[in-house]
C-alpha cells in the first residue's frame, strides 16, 4: 500500500507540473517569415552550417534574405541546379569572387552545374584540388578586409546563366537553272548576290549590340567597384568570412558559352550575428511570459510548498 501511495504521489506531482506549463505559447503575428527552403528558381541556393550539417533558417526582412551565423563556424553555399540543362553560377562572398579572388563581377569565371546536380561550395578556390574554408569571423579578420576590400562584407551572391544552344545554319538557297536570254541570266545573278550581301551585313548589328552591352557592363562593374551605384547604405555587419584552413576539394575544367551577357537570375543572401539580427528586428524576440493578476478574495492556492497534511496545533 505504501508503494502504491508513493507512485500515486509522484504521478500527481508530474501532473501538477504539466498543468503549470499548460498555457499556450503566444503567437507573433508581426514576425518576419522564416523559410527552410532554398532560394532561386534556376538554381536553389542555401547556406549550410557544416558543424551540424543543417541548412540555416532564412529570414525575410524588408525585401532581403538573411541568415544568422556564429563566429568560428564553417559554412558552405549549397546549390542545386533545378533545370534539366547546364547552368553556370558565378559566386561571390563579401564582394569577392570565390574562384578567382577578384572583386566580383557577373562576367567572371564560376562553377558549371549539370542538370539536377547539387554541390556544396565550401571555400575559396585555391587550386584544382584545394580550397580555404568559409568561416564566419569578425569583420577585421575577413578575407575581404585583409585584402583591402571591406566595403561589401556580409553578403553572399550567386549569378546564374543559361547556356547558349547552337543554332543550325539555314539551308543554302538553290536557284533553278535557266537558259534564257542574257538579260535573264543577269537578273538571276543580281538575285543571287542579294542574299549574300544581306548575310554579310547581318552580323554587324549583333556584334555592335554585344560590344555596347559589354561596355555598359564594364562601366557598371567599374562604378560598383568605386561605390558609384545607387544603393541603400545599411549598417555595417558584424560578421565576415575568413580565409579558413585548407581542405581537399577537386574540380575539373569545361567550356561554357553564356546565352546572354546579363544573368538570368541573381540570388543575394545577407548574413550577420544572431544578436545583431535580433537588434535590427530581422529575428523576432518572444515577449515575456504573461503575469496572471491575483484574484480578489480568498486564494485557492496561496502557497507553493508540496508535502502532506500536517496536524493542527494543540488547543489552548
Amino acid at each position: 500500500m505504501k508503494r502504491r501511495l508513493l507512485i500515486s504521489t509522484a504521478l500527481a506531482w508530474a501532473a501538477l507540473s504539466a498543468c503549470a506549463e499548460s498555457p499556450a505559447r503566444p503567437q507573433f503575428p508581426h514576425s518576419p517569415p522564416i523559410t527552410y527552403e532554398r532560394i532561386g528558381s534556376l538554381m536553389q541556393v542555401s547556406v549550410v552550417d557544416r558543424t551540424t550539417g543543417r541548412e540555416l533558417p532564412i529570414y525575410r526582412h524588408r525585401g532581403e534574405y538573411w541568415v544568422a551565423g556564429r563566429p568560428g563556424t564553417r559554412y558552405a553555399i549549397r546549390a542545386r541546379n533545378a533545370m534539366g540543362e547546364r547552368v553556370m553560377a558565378v559566386m561571390s562572398v563579401d564582394g569577392v569572387n570565390v574562384v578567382t579572388g577578384e572583386i566580383a563581377g557577373v562576367l567572371q569565371n564560376g562553377y558549371v552545374f549539370s542538370g539536377g546536380e547539387r554541390t556544396d561550395i565550401t571555400g575559396w578556390r585555391k587550386s584544382d584540388s584545394q580550397i580555404a574554408a568559409f568561416e564566419f569571423t569578425s569583420i577585421a579578420n575577413s578575407y575581404a578586409s585583409r585584402t583591402g576590400r571591406p566595403d561589401d562584407v556580409g553578403v553572399i551572391g550567386v549569378a546564374m546563366f543559361r547556356e547558349r544552344v547552337p543554332v543550325p545554319p539555314p539551308p543554302p538557297i538553290v536557284l533553278p537553272r535557266r537558259d534564257d536570254s542574257s538579260s535573264s541570266s543577269r537578273e538571276m545573278e543580281r538575285r543571287s548576290e542579294a542574299p549574300s550581301a544581306v548575310a554579310e551585313a547581318a552580323p554587324a548589328a549583333p556584334a555592335a549590340k554585344a560590344r555596347s552591352a559589354d561596355s555598359a557592363l564594364g562601366a557598371e562593374s567599374a562604378a560598383s567597384a568605386k561605390g558609384g551605384l545607387a544603393r541603400q547604405s545599411p549598417p555595417a555587419p558584424s560578421l565576415g568570412t575568413a580565409h579558413g584552413r585548407r581542405e581537399t576539394s577537386h574540380v575539373g575544367h569545361t567550356t561554357f558559352e553564356r546565352a546572354q551577357s546579363t544573368p538570368d537570375e541573381v540570388v543575394r543572401i545577407r548574413y550577420d550575428s544572431r544578436e545583431n539580427l535580433i537588434a535590427a528586428g530581422v529575428i523576432p524576440v518572444p515577449p515575456p511570459p504573461p503575469r496572471w493578476p491575483r484574484p480578489e478574495g480568498p486564494s485557492a492556492f496561496p502557497g507553493s510548498e508540496m508535502g502532506y497534511v500536517p496536524d493542527p496545533p494543540a488547543r489552548y
